[in-house]
C-alpha cells in the first residue's frame, strides 16, 4: 500500500478534475437557469456568456463570485440572513459541519435583472477601510467574513449622494496619488455603478410585469408616436395619451443610457455581428419601426416568469429564444456553451490548489527523504501541469489568440513555462528541488493572476485587445518568446533561493546537491537568455512595423534590454570565473529583481507605448518582495560559519560572494 499510494492520491485528484467537466442539467421541473447562463450577450466589446457576465461583475462588486444565502448570526446561531440578528459573519473556517446555501453566480445576476428588490437585500459590496466604513456609518451593519465586511445595497442606498460627490471630486485625482481611502471609494462607486446598470440592463427597475407591459406599450406605439409628432410640430394631441405614452418610454430611454449589457442581438438582414443593442436602445427603435424586437420580447417573458416563479413559462420561454438564435448566432450559442463550461472547469484554480498540495509534499519529502513523499510531489506536480496547460489551451481557443494578451494571461503563461522547466528538471535530477521549485513558481504565479482578475476594471480577462497588441503573429513570436525568458529568469531566481535557503538554514546542502543546483542555475539562464533576446529583437521588428522605429527606450523596452543583460552578465561572471557556485546563485537572485521590475514595475510608471498595462496597486507587494531577495542576497554572503550545511572556505575562494558549495558537517 505504502508503494501505491503517490498514484492513489493522483487519481483522486485527476478524478476531481475529470468529474468537474461532467454536464450538468437543472432538474425539468426547476428553472433551467444553467441553460440560461449559456445566452450569449455583448459587453465591452466582446461576446460571452451570462455566466462570464455575472462571474465578472461579481467580481468588480464583490471580489469574489461567492453569493453565500446563508451564516452564523448572534451567539454563534446558524440560519439564513434574513432571519438572523446581527452581528452576523459567514461561515468560520472551523465549522467544517456547515454548507452554506449559495447563489450561483449566473442565479444571482439573473435575480438582479428580473427580481432586484430581493437583490438588494444580499450582502455583495465590499467595504473594508474604517474611515470609509464610518463615514458611511455603518459600523453595526454588514456580514463579517475574515476581517472584510459584506453590505446590501438597502445598506448604502442612503449614503449614494455622498458617494456620487464624493467620487466626482476623488476622479480628478489621479489613480497613483490616491489615498487608501479614496481608492476604497473607488472601489465601492464603481461596484455600484456596475449593479445599478446591471439592474436597469433588462427591464426598467419598478416593473413588476415586463412582458404584459411590453404588450400593452406596443399597441400605444402607433398613437403615441403620432401624438409625439403632432406635440412636436405644435399641433392638437391627446395629451392623455401623450402622457401615458410618455410614462413607458422615459424608462426605455434611461436604460438605453444606463444598461450595462448588450442583449439584443443582430438577428436581422444586412446587420454586422457585432451590431448588438441594449434593450432600451431597441425599444427607441421600436417606436419608429412599429413593433417591439422578438428579443426583447423573449428576455421580458424570461424575467415576468423568473420574478412570478413560473419554472414552466421560464424554461418555454427559453426554449423558444435559444432556437430562434440557432441559425443566425449559431457561432455565439456554441461559444457560449463552451464558454460556460471553462468557468465550470476552473483549470487554474484547481492546478493552484494542487500545486500547494505538491510543494508540501516535496518539501516534506527533505525532512526524511521518503521517496514516496517526493514521488507523490512529481506526479501531483505533473497533473497540476496537464490541467494548467489544457486552461491555457481552452483560453486560447475561447479568445482565438495566442496564450499572452494582457497581465492576467502573462501571469498564467509565466507560471505554466516555469513549471514545465521544473518538471523537467526533476526528470533529470529526482531530488526534488524541480517539484518544489515548479510547485512553488506555479502557485504564485497563479495567486498573481488571480489577484490581476480581482483588480482588472471590468473583471473580464478574456477582455478585448488593445489595438496595439491586435496581431496574432507577433502575440505568438515576440510576446510568448519574452514571457518565457521571464519564466526562465524567475525559475533560476527560484532555484538559487533554495540553495541559500537549505545552506543556510539547514544541513541538507551537501555537495552533490549544491552541484546539481548550479548545473541547474546555470542552464536554465543559458536558456532565459537566448529565449529573452530573441523575444526583445522580436519586439522591435513589432515596434518597428508598428510605430515607425525598432526601438524608443521606451520602459517597457528597458525592462526588457535590462534582463538580456543581467543574464550576459551572470554567464560572463560565471565564464571568467569571477563568481563560483554562490556567487552564481547570488545573481540569479538579483535576476528575480530585474525581472520583477520589468514585468511589472515599468507597468507601474504609466507612461510609455507599453503603459496599456498600468497597475499600481502591486507596488508594495513588488517591494516587499525586492525585499526579501535583498535579504536572501545577504545571506547568500554570510561568511561559511554562519551556513548549518557546511563550514571552512573551500580551496580556491577569495570569499563569500565566490563561495564554492560547502561540504556537509559532521553527524
Amino acid at each position: 500500500m505504502k508503494k501505491h499510494w503517490p498514484w492513489l492520491l493522483f487519481a483522486v485528484f485527476a478524478l476531481e478534475a475529470a468529474f468537474s467537466l461532467k454536464p450538468r442539467a437543472d432538474k425539468p421541473d426547476e428553472f433551467q437557469i444553467r441553460e440560461w447562463a449559456k445566452l450569449p450577450a455583448l459587453v465591452n466589446g466582446r461576446v460571452q456568456p451570462f455566466d462570464s457576465i455575472a462571474r465578472n461583475s461579481l467580481v468588480i462588486i464583490r471580489g469574489n463570485t461567492d453569493v453565500p444565502l446563508e451564516g452564523n448570526g448572534a451567539d454563534g446561531k446558524w440560519g439564513k440572513w434574513e432571519t438572523l440578528q446581527s452581528p452576523l459573519t459567514e461561515r468560520k473556517w472551523y465549522q467544517f459541519d456547515k454548507r452554506p446555501a449559495k447563489l450561483k453566480p449566473a442565479e444571482w445576476l439573473l435575480e438582479v435583472f428580473s427580481h432586484a428588490e430581493r437583490a438588494d437585500t444580499r450582502p455583495i459590496f465590499l467595504i473594508h477601510h474604517p474611515e470609509l466604513l464610518g463615514e458611511l456609518k455603518l459600523q453595526s451593519k454588514g456580514v463579517e467574513r475574515s476581517g472584510l465586511r459584506y453590505y446590501t445595497f438597502n445598506d448604502l442606498k442612503p449614503s449614494l449622494g455622498l458617494m456620487e460627490r464624493e467620487s466626482k471630486q476623488v476622479g480628478q485625482i489621479k489613480q497613483e496619488l490616491r489615498t487608501p481611502y479614496q481608492r476604497s471609494l473607488m472601489s465601492l462607486h464603481n461596484g455600484l455603478q456596475t449593479y445599478l446598470r446591471l439592474k436597469n440592463s433588462l427591464k426598467p427597475e419598478r416593473s413588476a410585469d415586463f412582458a404584459t407591459e411590453l404588450t400593452q406599450f406596443e399597441k400605444l406605439i402607433p398613437a403615441g408616436f403620432r401624438a409625439i409628432r403632432a406635440q412636436q410640430a405644435g399641433q392638437e394631441f391627446d395629451k392623455e395619451l401623450f402622457e401615458k405614452f410618455l410614462s413607458y418610454a422615459e424608462p426605455y430611454a434611461m436604460m438605453a443610457q444606463m444598461a450595462y449589457p448588450f442583449l439584443v442581438p443582430p438577428t436581422q438582414p444586412g446587420q454586422k455581428k457585432s451590431d448588438w443593442a441594449n434593450i432600451g436602445q431597441a425599444l427607441m427603435d421600436g417606436i419608429r419601426s412599429g413593433a417591439v424586437p422578438a428579443a426583447v420580447q423573449a428576455h421580458a417573458a424570461l424575467a415576468t416568469a423568473y420574478a412570478q416563479g413560473k419554472p414552466a413559462d421560464f424554461n418555454r420561454a427559453l426554449s423558444e429564444y435559444r432556437n430562434s438564435l440557432a441559425g443566425p448566432l449559431a457561432t455565439e450559442l456554441k461559444k457560449g456553451r463552451q464558454e460556460s463550461l471553462f468557468n465550470q472547469f476552473l483549470p487554474f484554480y484547481r492546478s493552484m490548489m494542487i500545486y500547494v498540495i505538491a510543494l508540501i509534499l516535496a518539501a516534506a519529502s527533505w525532512l526524511n527523504w521518503s521517496e514516496n513523499l517526493n514521488r507523490a510531489a512529481y506526479r501531483l506536480v505533473s497533473l497540476a501541469l496537464v490541467i494548467h496547460t489544457a486552461g491555457l489551451v481552452f483560453r486560447m481557443f475561447l479568445e482565438g489568440r495566442p496564450p499572452v494578451t494582457n497581465l492576467y494571461s502573462s501571469a498564467i503563461f509565466v507560471g505554466w513555462g516555469a513549471v514545465v522547466l521544473g518538471v523537467v528538471l526533476e526528470r533529470i535530477f529526482r531530488n526534488g528541488i524541480g517539484s518544489v521549485t515548479a510547485s512553488a513558481v506555479g502557485f504564485i504565479t497563479l495567486i498573481i493572476a488571480h489577484h490581476l482578475a480581482q483588480t482588472s476594471a471590468t473583471g473580464d480577462t478574456m477582455e478585448m485587445m488593445r489595438a496595439v497588441l491586435d496581431t496574432n503573429f507577433w502575440l505568438a513570436t515576440h510576446v510568448t518568446s519574452i514571457t518565457i525568458g521571464y519564466a526562465s529568469t524567475f525559475l533560476a531566481g527560484f532555484l538559487a533561493m533554495i540553495y541559500v535557503l537549505r545552506g543556510v538554514f539547514t544541513r541538507t546542502l551537501d555537495e552533490a546537491t549544491a552541484k546539481s543546483l548550479s548545473r541547474m542555475v546555470y542552464g536554465i539562464v543559458c536558456f532565459a537568455t537566448l529565449l529573452s533576446f530573441v523575444g526583445t529583437i522580436l519586439g522591435g521588428i513589432w515596434a518597428d512595423q508598428s510605430w515607425g522605429r525598432f526601438w524608443g527606450w521606451d520602459p517597457k523596452e528597458n525592462g526588457a534590454l535590462l534582463i538580456v543583460i543581467w543574464n550576459a552578465i551572470i554567464l560572463h561572471a560565471r565564464w571568467g570565473g569571477m563568481v563560483r557556485e554562490r556567487g552564481l546563485m547570488n545573481l540569479a537572485l538579483f535576476g528575480n529583481i530585474v525581472t520583477a521590475w520589468s514585468w511589472f514595475g515599468t507597468n507601474m510608471l504609466g507612461v510609455g507605448l507599453h503603459s496599456y498595462g498600468f497597475m499600481d496597486a502591486a507596488f508594495k507587494w513588488l517591494m516587499i518582495f525586492n525585499v526579501s531577495q535583498l535579504a536572501l542576497i545577504g545571506l547568500g554572503c554570510l561568511p561559511d560559519r554562519f551556513w548549518k550545511s557546511g563550514k571552512g572556505p573551500a580551496a580556491g575562494d577569495s570569499g563569500p560572494t565566490g563561495a564554492a558549495p560547502m561540504k556537509p558537517q559532521a553527524a
